[in-house]
């Protein structure tokens, strides 16, 4: 026991990231595979993962798709019921599959590494494999809505 402590301590020590105990399940569409958003340790993320419970966020997709040079990210509108504290930097670089939180109640994902100019709080990571990126930009729109959706989960 006192290895496996070390090690993730020095896991912190050389990253300086604590992650939360709980990961996130996150589909792109109704047929997608599942990807596992490893969430942090931080007051926003936490509240995040308390917030999706036991039970499915269903939000709808807003993207850039069709603007040039803004293909790298997606956001996702939280309910207005929620209420998150944040303590949002200044990110210049994101690379593809960071997660962040941005106020108020919105949820950004880049798929794609990015040069950006915002103030957002870092909650947490989804592997970047080719297969989630194909899953981000391949997901279809509802029929019957138009929109595409995220599902989020524990």
């Amino acid at each position: 026991m006192k290895k496996i402590a070390t090690v993730v301590l020095s896991l912190v020590v050389m990253t300086g990231t604590l992650f939360a105990k709980e990961n996130l399940k996150v589909k792109f569409g109704q047929n997608s595979k599942t990807f596992t958003m490893v969430t942090l340790d931080n007051p926003t993320a936490n509240q995040i993962v308390h917030d999706v419970g036991n039970q499915s966020w269903n939000l709808p997709i807003y993207d850039f798709d069709n603007y040039t040079g803004w293909e790298y990210f997606q956001y996702y509108d939280i309910s207005r019921r929620y209420k998150y504290e944040s303590n949002p930097v200044k990110v210049t670089e994101a690379k593809a599959g960071e997660v962040y939180y941005s106020h108020p109640n919105r949820i950004i994902l880049f798929y794609h590494d990015a040069k950006v100019n915002m103030q957002l709080t870092k909650i947490g990571d989804i592997q970047a494999t080719p297969e989630f990126i194909k899953a981000v930009e391949d997901n279809p729109a509802l029929e019957y809505w138009g929109n595409k959706i995220v599902t989020i989960s524990k």
